[in-house]
């Protein structure tokens, strides 16, 4: 969740940087050879692609909820939704043709509209907040945070305002940008690498040779979601208490296990460590050494003096604020350094764009250079205009959603008054063009940053006697949705632009899958939240760490640092400092040296959750190393296909887990490891002599 560049740069690495320049071999010439012109944008979103896209919502919802409530790290998954909306609607037209009642072949077009669905719609399961502001309102938080726990700064989730908070809120970011798609996609020609990549994907499966490869990557996919999913069932059996089973098991020792440093068998993070680069792999390694290996330690030696020695393990005045705080100061230091940058290239820019006063848009019927315009990009600009969204349908729907949005959220978060919600309203289009266009650049989305920004000045405004840190989770809610939202649709529509499908057909996609993530995610989020007795709770199964980071960043916009340990604050200085330096030493070295540098952001992920789950992603990267070294075209091939399989096997595995605890239905078996003195105590305790 953190890191969005662990989310895209997976895409970014399979990207060419965009479809601007002239291709040596001509896409669209192949497809004009091999097959008929692409259907009307009603044809384009046909029943088929809509039952499909809300099965694979359901099935990405159960898997980006299930990281979002455990580390908040969140892969790419864009390229296992146009995977699999190949083979099962391939699948469908396949039986319907040899029952010989198939009315429309399966086209790019409707493969494109159904992994937007999909991506929007498991989305908002991220920008929802499931893991992060909306389950930080909680009473369950609250008590692990010791200020701010009054009533007026807590609202325990119910999937009735959820479901209503979303709808209200989802929305806007689609009306926001839909106006300037043309200026950013055709005049602008902005590279978007993570909608690139999947363009190039989802073209390639459509191709003979590519479909026949595409079958053997869901064939492979098939078989590691089969042993991911056996696998999870399998370690469910041992994990009748807590610190049972597999996840707890000591590999290097009962002394690092305590520190968080063991192999916890999770198939799902072994997929993740396989898709995300293996700089963040390192930098979350490094980032567990550094704290956990060295920092707490050393921090933990002070008890009795930097803090009571009487405070409970979880009491943000002891060592838990330490940990909690110092990785909320790295997080906020790259965040606002990315920030800054990503802004500094948006608006130098825009200063280039509209300084070439070729480049700049009149309306859209605006001649362009044809000269250097390539046949591809000519018929896809051609089919990219045709279909056209009026400007005034993007303002009416803004306009009347922000109204609706004005009036019904202060009834959801009383803390948050109307003319908060309406500022924000006003500022939101330029901040989501600000993402948009900062996305389409480095393939950043910034989302969670500008949900800070609103955390801290809508808090602070709100005040801490009206409620205002609940205020600041809310109106981070607002905008994190609005800016998500709005680079989501315009990476969407880069998509659409190389797979020939209708600007039309894409919007309406991303709607309806939108609107099928403000009922589906909250459904999950619930069925997770009632079957789990200890939902939340810091070393239990789904402790949902950044609920309580973003909780505590509410705290500090509305009353201070007052809530810091001793020394903590002069440290967090130290990190926030570092984060920002060592950001602008890997720009400063260039790419050649800056993969050799952590990633502040991702080394703080660990500060807090702890470093088990950073060993079972570098146990994923080495299986990547090694397979690439043996066959590395195998491996690229298959690569993505197989660890695909492995998140959303173990993923799909807790629908029927969570359904057994709903049940009362109990493993049979604790499998727990104890050291060899406290074994003869048990020993003796159960068979006195």
């Amino acid at each position: 969740m953190e890191v969005e560049r662990a989310k895209k740069d997976d895409d970014l690495n399979s990207a060419d940087g965009g479809g601007g320049s002239a291709e040596e071999v001509s896409v669209e010439r192949i497809f004009e050879e091999s097959a008929d012109a692409p259907p009307a944008w009603q044809n384009q979103l046909t029943f088929r692609a809509m039952i499909v896209s809300f099965i694979l919502s359901i099935l990405f919802t159960f898997v980006v909820m299930k990281l979002n409530l455990t580390t908040g790290i969140i892969p790419s998954l864009n390229i296992s939704a146009g995977l699999l909306s190949f083979f099962f609607v391939k699948t469908w037209t396949k039986i319907l043709n040899k029952a010989g009642i198939l009315k429309q072949p399966f086209t790019r077009q409707e493969n494109t509209v159904i992994q937007t669905c999909v991506v929007a719609s498991s989305g908002i399961a991220f920008s929802g907040g499931f893991g992060s502001y909306l389950f930080g309102m909680s009473e369950v938080v609250a008590k692990q945070s010791a200020e701010a726990n009054t009533p007026l700064n807590i609202k325990n989730p119910h999937l009735g305002w959820m479901i209503g908070f979303l709808f209200t809120v989802s929305f806007l970011g689609l009306f926001s940008v839909v106006p300037l798609r043309k200026i950013m996609i055709v005049d602008f020609k902005l590279t978007y690498p993570s909608g690139t990549a999947t363009a190039h994907l989802i073209n390639s499966f459509h191709t003979p040779q590519g479909a026949k490869l595409a079958k053997k990557q869901v064939r492979a996919l098939g078989k590691f979601f089969s042993f991911s999913f056996l696998w999870g069932f399998f370690q469910w059996f041992f994990t009748s208490g807590d610190g049972c089973g597999f996840a707890n098991f000591p590999t290097f020792g009962l002394e690092a296990y305590e520190n968080k440093f063991y192999f916890d068998f999770s198939a799902t993070y072994v997929g993740v460590g396989m898709i995300c680069p293996y700089l963040i792999n390192v930098s979350l390694l490094v980032g567990s050494i550094l704290s956990w290996g060295i920092m707490w330690p050393l921090i933990g030696a002070q008890k009795g003096k930097w803090y009571s020695a009487d405070l409970s393990s979880t009491s943000l005045h002891g060592l838990q604020g330490y940990k909690v705080f110092i990785a909320i100061a790295m997080i906020v230091g790259d965040g606002l350094y990315n920030f800054i940058k990503v802004l500094g290239r948006t608006i130098v820019g825009l200063y280039k764009q509209f300084k070439n006063r070729d480049a700049l848009p009149v309306n859209d019927r605006s001649p362009s250079n044809t000269a250097t315009i390539s046949y591809d990009d000519k018929r896809r600009t051609e089919l990219f205009l045709k279909d056209r969204i009026p400007s005034w349908i993007a303002v009416t729907g803004y306009v009347v959603m922000a109204i609706v949005s004005i009036v019904t959220v202060p009834h959801i978060f009383p803390q948050l008054r109307w003319y908060h919600i309406l500022t924000m309203y006003i500022i939101a289009p330029v901040l989501a063009f600000c993402n948009a266009y900062g996305c389409g650049l480095t393939d950043w989305s910034l989302a969670s940053t500008y949900g800070k920004l609103a955390i801290f000045t809508i808090g602070a405004w709100a005040g801490s006697a009206n409620g205002g840190v609940l205020a600041g989770l809310a109106a981070c809610g607002v905008m994190m949705n609005i800016v998500s939202t709005a680079s989501d649709l315009m990476q969407d529509f880069k998509t659409g632009y190389m797979t020939l499908a209708s600007p039309r057909s894409m919007f309406l996609s991303q709607a309806i899958g939108t609107a099928m993530g403000c009922v589906i995610s909250p459904c999950v989020f619930w069925l997770f939240y009632k079957a789990f007795p200890d939902f939340g709770q810091t070393g239990t199964a789904y402790p949902a760490p950044y609920a309580l980071v973003y909780r505590n960043m509410s705290i500090l916009g509305v009353e201070g640092f007052s809530a810091l340990p001793q020394h903590c604050l002069m440290i967090c200085y130290i990190f926030f400092a570092a984060a920002v330096f060592v950001n602008g030493v890997r720009d400063a070295v260039g790419p050649k040296w800056s993969r050799f540098i952590p990633l502040p952001m991702a080394m703080a992920i660990p500060f807090y959750i702890g470093g088990y789950f950073t060993i079972d992603m570098c146990v994923g990267s080495l299986i990547l190393f090694v397979w690439r070294k043996l066959n590395r075209p195998k491996a690229d091939a298959y690569s993505s296909a197989v660890a695909s399989g492995l998140i959303c096997g173990e993923g799909i595995w807790t629908l029927p887990s969570s359904v057994l605890a709903l049940a009362g239905v109990k493993p049979p078996i604790c499998m727990k490891f104890l050291s060899g003195a406290t074994n003869v105590k048990v020993d003796s305790f159960l068979n006195p002599s």
